[in-house]
């Protein structure tokens, strides 16, 4: 991580000062991560994007967002830095936030309130009070700010905020409330500052960038070139592994071609030696598949960098090219190290290096050819759809499962630009216009002299040594075409994300209804459910379920959590080779109780979750783990317990109600008939407020269908059909806004008061407390 940070250098001060501000320093030497790898937390991976631009010359940010899954105190250390560079530098800072503290929101200086795609309020953070004050609401002393601006133009909440007792309250809607401010001193204050000319001759022009990048296009690029070796090198478990693969399928390839049954006296002879050679082929060409998927990786974070003018892409894609070229080298020359003469090529050494060539150069097509399709395609699935079948055009017209002669007249054209027909023309020549191929040819209904020359003609390929060359400079030329036209790809082409927008308004409209009409009807269900919240264990009401279960607790003692170091910094972090995640946890988690496991980020909260639940697979585990006071089973824990990701993961094409049901057919047990498990998944439905969205599509997250706090809800009602005692749910509320998250939070409440065990981890502990 401090390479990226740090371009890089082994130290600069900003980096190193922003590292300290975001919290960063104490995991700076650890790789990031991803699904598949173990890096830094989810909140420290937040950190690390604001990081990204704070660290860089820009005095214009824009930030969407960047308190998401960090805890408050992280969050004001965070906003109180950005703030000091708007005051001391001059910055223009723009931020949008959900949940903040009352001392966060106290660091802004202007404030704008927005509803339904319109400005509430643009103006002094001093101020906002005032202007609802002056339009009869009033936030109660022990409400936050924030959360009263977010509920005070809703028409659920807005009621309870009226304070002209002498008049009777009347719903405002956001249209009514834009038409004051604009009549408001400060709305018309504004309005008079925008009419107003700007006058340039009040700013140094050195005030103004010209220059579109930081640094030079060269330096540029030498930073682009380190970044993919330094990923190549963390990355080098898949090289190896393609090593080893491209060996194996050489070993194959001499176990079926060996050379003590490999003779060259008749043409038929020379048809096993060119199945051999298009086997080669062949395996040269498919080792480029993977291309397709690794760069398809690799283009989220190129796009947001380009976007954000990190670097012109030319410099990322001309270094992704040439950093493959010895890798390409490599395996080709393992290639044909251990096939050539084992299957008995020519013997000559000029022959050895000339199928080298061709095989190298074959290999850089196919590399920038998928490199070029992954681009195209910018999704996996499209990707691959388009990799396989160009492969498929390129094998079919390649010549060699339907030679030139008896290709059709309109298919010729797919003959000459397939780089497959170069390929075999290439490595042919090479092997067949060997000396020892010269036999003469007795064949009468083949026109040519030697065997050699008379296998090339039967198979429609040039019998003159020249096109040898000719075959080499084309598929060089194809090589540097695909390869342009994949920097042009990466230049123009936009990211897949940005084809959302248009659906986004339409979407966010039926969300509002939908929530407006959800409000309306459940309106006496929302003030009964938010008393509960705050009831002690003692007052509450156990609900009674169609399907008994039986209430567990969870104990742990002395429970300590290791994984291993990398070598390279083991001397680093760790006095050791493990770094301790957990030390010495111990506590008791009972039924009909509501557990938050607090702290900041990177405090071990998941960790502790995923250890208690068993979804820790590696590292190493010391304590005892109890379940109402046995040793817990992994195989039957599973059975009796409930996880709900951060990550909310449902299939985009089938509604609620089918979500819950296939969940419930696939995990209760088989003596529940079908009738209760009907009335279990309409129960758990009405229980987690998922009634009005029985038929409605889950969609895709900011595209269609269900909000992020719909979502949310579907992803604890898919846990609850299960029946579990236990559940274990990781940031329920996060990425939520106060009002969505108090909804969310409704939901847990009421699977608590079934008398279910629940551990919740939580970054704004204000839902809870």
């Amino acid at each position: 991580m401090r390479e990226v940070t740090m371009e890089g250098q082994t130290t600069h001060i900003m980096t190193d000062y922003v590292l300290k501000v975001l919290r960063l320093d104490t995991c700076a030497d650890l790789i990031v991560g991803d699904e598949m790898i173990r890096g830094i937390s989810g909140g420290e991976k937040k950190r690390l994007t604001t990081g990204e631009m704070l660290v860089g010359p820009a005095r214009a940010l824009f930030m969407d967002e960047i308190s998401n899954g960090l805890d408050s105190s992280t969050s004001f250390q965070i906003i109180k830095y950005i703030r000091q560079i708007a005051h001391i530098m001059d910055g223009t800072i723009v931020i949008s936030l959900l949940q903040p503290s009352p001392e966060t929101f106290e660091l802004f200086d202007d404030v704008m309130l927005l509803s339904e795609g319109q400005i509430v309020y643009h103006g002094p953070r001093d101020n906002i009070l005032e202007f609802f004050g002056t339009m009869g609401f009033k936030c109660p002393e022990r409400k936050g700010i924030p959360d009263f601006l977010q509920e005070v133009t809703s028409r659920k909440d807005q009621r309870q905020y009226w304070c002209k007792g002498n008049q009777p309250y009347c719903y405002v809607s956001v249209p009514q409330f834009v038409q004051f401010f604009k009549s408001y001193s400060i709305g018309t204050q504004l309005s008079d500052e925008l009419k107003t000319p700007y006058d340039k001759s009040t700013i140094h022009p050195a005030a103004l960038a010209m220059e579109k990048y930081g640094i030079s296009s060269w330096e540029l690029f030498k930073i682009c070139i380190s970044r993919e070796w330094l990923l190549m090198k963390r990355n080098s478990f898949l090289y190896i592994f393609k090593t080893t693969q491209i060996t194996l399928m050489s070993l194959i390839g001499i176990s079926v071609f060996w050379r003590g049954r490999m003779r060259h006296d008749t043409i038929a002879d020379g048809g096993k030696f060119f199945g051999a050679l298009f086997y080669s082929l062949s395996n040269v060409m498919f080792n480029g598949v993977a291309e397709l998927a690794m760069t398809v990786l690799r283009l989220p974070l190129f796009y947001k960098q380009r976007d954000s003018l990190f670097f012109p892409p030319w410099t990322f894609g001309l270094s992704y090219c040439i950093l493959k070229l010895p890798l390409s080298l490599m395996e080709s020359g393992i290639w044909v190290i251990l096939t050539y003469y084992t299957i008995g090529f020519a013997p000559p050494a000029s022959r050895f290096f000339g199928q080298l060539l061709a095989l190298f150069v074959i290999h850089q097509v196919a590399l920038s050819m998928f490199r070029l399709i992954a681009v195209v395609g910018r999704t996996l699935v499209l990707a691959n759809n388009l990799g396989i079948s160009a492969l498929l055009l390129t094998f079919v017209l390649g010549g060699f499962i339907v030679s030139k002669e008896e290709i059709h007249p309109w298919w010729l054209w797919g003959y000459w630009a397939s780089p497959m027909q170069y390929g075999q023309t290439a490595i042919a020549i090479n092997e067949f216009l060997d000396p020892r191929w010269n036999t003469p040819n007795n064949d009468p209904a083949i026109d040519a002299s030697t065997i050699g020359k008379a296998i090339l003609k039967s198979r429609g390929i040039f019998m003159n040594g020249y096109w040898y060359w000719i075959s080499i400079g084309v598929l060089i030329g194809m090589s540097l075409l695909f390869n342009a036209c994949f920097i042009l790809a990466i230049t123009y082409l936009e990211s897949t994300a940005n084809f959302r927008t248009a659906t986004i308004t339409w979407q966010a409209e039926n969300d509002n209804l939908q929530s407006e009409a959800e409000a309306l009807v459940a309106d006496s269900d929302v003030v009964s459910n938010a008393n509960v919240i705050e009831n002690t264990p003692t007052n509450r009401n156990i609900r009674g379920m169609v399907l008994p279960f039986q209430n567990l607790s969870l104990a742990f003692n002395h429970v300590n959590y290791y994984v291993d170091m990398p070598t390279e910094v083991d001397n680093q972090v760790t006095s050791g080779n493990r770094l301790q995640l957990l030390c010495d946890v111990s506590g008791a988690i009972k039924p009909g109780v509501m557990t938050a496991l607090v702290g900041v980020s990177g405090a071990g909260k998941t960790t502790l979750l995923d250890v208690l639940s068993g979804r820790k697979t590696t590292g190493y585990l010391e304590g005892s783990i109890n379940i109402s006071g046995y040793p817990k089973n992994q195989e039957t824990f599973a059975r009796i317990s409930g996880y709900c990701e951060q990550n909310d993961i449902h299939s985009p094409h089938v509604t609620v109600y089918e979500s819950l049901t296939y969940s419930a057919w696939l995990r209760l047990g088989p003596e529940i008939d079908r009738e209760t498990r009907k009335m279990f998944v309409e129960e758990i439905m009405e229980l987690v407020e998922l009634k009005f969205l029985r038929d409605a599509l889950v969609g895709t997250p900011g595209q269609d269908g269900l909000s992020t706090e719909q979502r949310k809800r579907l992803t604890i009602a898919v846990e609850l059909v299960a029946n579990p005692s236990i559940i274990f749910m990781d940031e329920p509320t996060s990425g939520l806004d106060a009002r969505a998250a108090a909804i969310v939070m409704r939901t847990v409440r009421n699977t608590v008061n079934t008398g279910r065990t629940v551990v919740c981890t939580i970054t704004n502990q204000a839902l809870i407390f």
